[in-house]
């Protein structure tokens, strides 16, 4: 008997037991301050040097970092470990799968890494930890040094287009395998959200782990609303004793 694939959308809702806080859980950031997402929009940080310089303040004070994985994380990795074929469509940034060690080849990040930035000319990149060292030295909006342009974050801003590779790749994950986990998602943001329902089309039995209701519940072979940090352990656990 072949063993399962295990596909798993993880959204913010994962590692907010890691302290990084979710943008539209009831106390999410966008609900809190709806100009923090300004910040976060490619036109209005083009455009606004005090967007920009607003936006690496931001990123200084990010707990994203400094972050360490929760037992969420760590029993995705374990299941990896243990034999089980598994890859990880995340939506976040934080890269805590890889640090609980998820190998990064088996992530494919759809918003791309807070721990990295790229030049908006040349495309050069380099690490978040260099540019916010620099900020820290006195310069409010650092440039590339490889060409003078401006640097971002290397995360998917709004109004950004998803990287079509990546997208493609999650596309075929979604089609191929046998269980589905949607986790700490809101399943409102496409086309990550569309995944799920690819898997339940596919055949792929789903399992939606999320402390609100999604628009894909109805289609969940299992829904559960207990806390991540408990249910997705126990729940990974006993797919990996099932094997």
């Amino acid at each position: 008997m072949s063993k399962p694939l295990v596909a798993l959308l993880s959204g913010a809702g994962i590692s907010t037991d890691s302290g990084i806080p979710d943008y539209r859980g009831p106390n999410g950031l966008w609900r809190r301050d709806p100009e923090a997402e300004k910040l976060v929009t490619y036109e209005y940080y083009m455009s606004d040097p005090e967007i920009r310089r607003r936006s690496w303040q931001m990123r200084l004070r990010s707990r994203t970092l400094s972050a360490e994985p929760n037992a969420a994380h760590r029993a995705v990795a374990e299941l990896e470990r243990s034999g089980v074929p598994v890859r990880v469509i995340t939506q976040n940034v934080d890269g805590l799968h890889q640090l609980a060690g998820m190998p990064a080849r088996k992530v494919l990040e759809l918003h791309g890494s807070a721990r990295g930035v790229v030049c908006t000319s040349c495309h050069e990149r380099g690490p978040m930890e260099d540019a916010l060292a620099r900020v820290e030295a006195g310069e409010e909006d650092p440039a590339c040094r490889a060409c003078g342009g401006i640097l971002k974050s290397a995360t998917v801003m709004f109004g950004e287009r998803l990287d079509p590779e990546v997208m493609g790749n999650a596309l075929a994950i979604s089609k191929a395998c046998t269980v589905f986990i949607a986790v700490g998602t809101s399943l409102q943001v496409q086309p990550a959200a569309g995944l799920a329902g690819v898997a339940a089309d596919h055949g792929a039995r789903l399992v939606i782990v999320n402390a609100e209701p999604t628009p894909y519940d109805d289609l969940a072979d299992e829904v559960v609303r207990e806390p991540i940090g408990t249910a997705l352990p126990e729940l990974l656990r006993g797919i990996a004793a099932q094997v």
